[in-house]
């Protein structure tokens, strides 16, 4: 085999592994670099530019050969000075030039910088990938000669290989960088939620939720599958945190997989994970949200929309603990502990063929459910303490509290966003006040829902019909055991009712004796 077709093959040989090369070592200047020595197994030269595009200029960033110095490692190009370079790089095609070229062209990207001969040797290779033209890749030689056409072609599709490389390391850079801020994103949040969100559940002032943190701390200690019910927006992964800080595997990983965020197509690869070459794109292998939660727990969130064709697989995973990623016929197990939430009525889905009937009993070994902010009123002043304490954690904007009038305004909305909603409209409230106090005027909440507006419409017409009026002392009456029922009977304290009356714990006694109203027990609605 002659030398040259040895050098060809060994030539072809590195452009392959500059591809792997990409996918593995960390520097872009390393690539590079390495590229540039392979180079000079394909073809003869006596300097070796590689030129990136910035911002309309070819910018030198790496050079190799005899003639390398740095002048040239420093020299930067206006492409809009060169013509020939711009037709490279829009016709993707390398090209050799002539010494006619360098006559009536465009003139020698070099002048100035070195002292090549007129009608040297020259050629410029275009490195382009997919859609995106990543720069130019120049050879030069003292010799006057023309580069055969075999030789350009071979280089040309060397100079393909080499953009691909730098394509694959720009997207690993990317992905990378997603998956550092990701990481910190899940840090910050850790911080933010911190212990808090137990607190705000063990301490509520609803029974309801009170018996939702007892037995979601016992579920807490086994691995007993968990699935969190709830309408939107009423703090299920929250919920979910929690218990994961309540288990024996706090210190392992907490993941999450929203199912209706990610494509059909791709959940299946997120949550399995997939093997080089398993679709296009697959460039190596990649764990999945099980081998990520693997030791720790893995919460399915908005399971509800999980396709119908992945749910098999998904049970497969529950029962045996093992599945097999994406393109590969080899089985892994994880030890993970799983927990789902979703707002949708899964017998219902199953009624409709959209959820299988197997894959919810398994699920819901435990179910809970998490009640809707207007089923917990009570709770407003410490929810709204708790989310403005999170949102100074945001903005600085820290010291701001809601007046009784603000939590009186605030407890007359029926909040269908619930939680979510009741975030929104104090950092709008936070934004739009001045001071550290949040009355009645700065939240844009409607005062009552239209349900109860027509309801309270009814009643006050029917009096009127009858040709009686209502006194004041009833009236008074009816008000105070509203909100006494609003508190579960409270009076003292923030988010009691005298507060919400905006009265002296003392006064709202008195007047309740006067007014007949002795016993709060009566207020207080039991759960069974």
């Amino acid at each position: 085999m002659s030398d040259g077709m040895s050098g060809r093959i060994e030539g072809a040989q590195d452009a392959r592994d500059l591809v792997e090369l990409a996918t593995t070592e960390d520097s872009v200047e390393e690539l590079l670099r390495r590229g540039l020595d392979w180079l000079t197994r394909v073809v003869r030269f006596d300097l070796a530019t590689l030129f990136l595009l910035k911002e309309g200029r070819l910018v030198s960033v790496a050079a190799r050969g005899p003639l390398a110095n740095e002048k040239v490692r420093r020299h930067t190009l206006n492409l809009a000075e060169f013509p020939s370079l711009r037709q490279a790089l829009e016709t993707r095609r390398a090209r050799a030039f002539t010494e006619e070229d360098h006559s009536h062209g465009d003139g020698d990207p070099f002048d100035g910088v070195l002292d090549l001969p007129p009608g040297h040797s020259c050629m410029v290779v275009p490195l382009c990938a997919g859609e995106r033209c990543y720069g130019v890749l120049s050879l030069d030689r003292a010799e006057c000669e023309t580069y055969p056409q075999p030789v350009v072609d071979l280089v040309e599709v060397y100079g393909q290989m080499l953009a691909t490389a730098l394509q694959a390391a720009e997207q690993r850079a990317t992905f990378e960088r997603m998956h550092r801020q990701d990481h910190e994103h899940a840090k910050l949040l850790e911080a933010q939620l911190g212990g808090d969100s137990e607190g705000i559940l063990e301490t509520s002032l609803s029974p309801t939720m009170r018996d939702l943190a007892r037995r979601a701390r016992q579920v807490a200690e086994t691995d007993t599958p968990v699935l969190i019910t709830g309408e939107t927006g009423t703090g299920k992964e929250r919920l979910a945190r929690a218990i994961h800080r309540w288990s024996a595997r706090a210190d392992q990983p907490f993941v999450t997989l929203n199912c209706a965020a990610i494509p059909a197509g791709l959940l299946e690869s997120e949550l399995f994970g997939h093997v080089k070459g398993a679709f296009t794109g697959a460039t190596k292998d990649r764990a999945g949200r099980f081998q990520m939660a693997s030791g720790g727990t893995l919460l399915l969130d908005e399971v509800g929309e999980l396709p119908v064709e992945l749910q098999a697989k998904l049970l497969r995973a529950l029962q045996e603990k093992t599945f097999e990623p994406v393109g590969s016929d080899k089985t892994v197990r994880a030890d993970v502990r799983i927990l789902a939430a979703t707002h949708v009525d899964l017998q219902q889905a199953i009624a409709q063929k959209r959820f299988r009937e197997d894959l919810y009993y398994r699920l819901s070994v435990f179910p809970l459910r998490l009640p809707p902010l207007r089923e917990r009123r009570e709770d407003l002043p410490q929810l709204c303490a708790f989310l403005l304490e999170e949102q100074a954690r945001r903005t600085g904007r820290r010291g701001m509290k809601v007046t009784p009038a603000g939590l009186e305004r605030l407890a007359s909305y029926e909040w269908p966003g619930n939680l979510r909603e009741l975030a929104n409209a104090l950092e709008r409230a936070t934004i739009l006040t001045r001071g550290t106090e949040l009355g009645a005027e700065a939240f844009d909440v409607p005062a009552r829902g239209a349900g109860e507006v027509a309801r309270e419409a009814q009643v006050a017409e029917a009096p009127l019909k009858q040709g009686a009026v209502p006194t004041l002392a009833a009236v008074q009456r009816e008000h105070i055991m509203r909100v006494l029922t609003l508190t579960r009977g409270r009076v003292y304290g923030p988010g009691g009712a005298a507060a919400l009356l905006g009265l002296k714990p003392s006064t709202l006694q008195s007047r309740m004796k006067k007014l007949g109203i002795a016993r709060l027990e009566q207020f207080v609605v039991d759960e069974a």
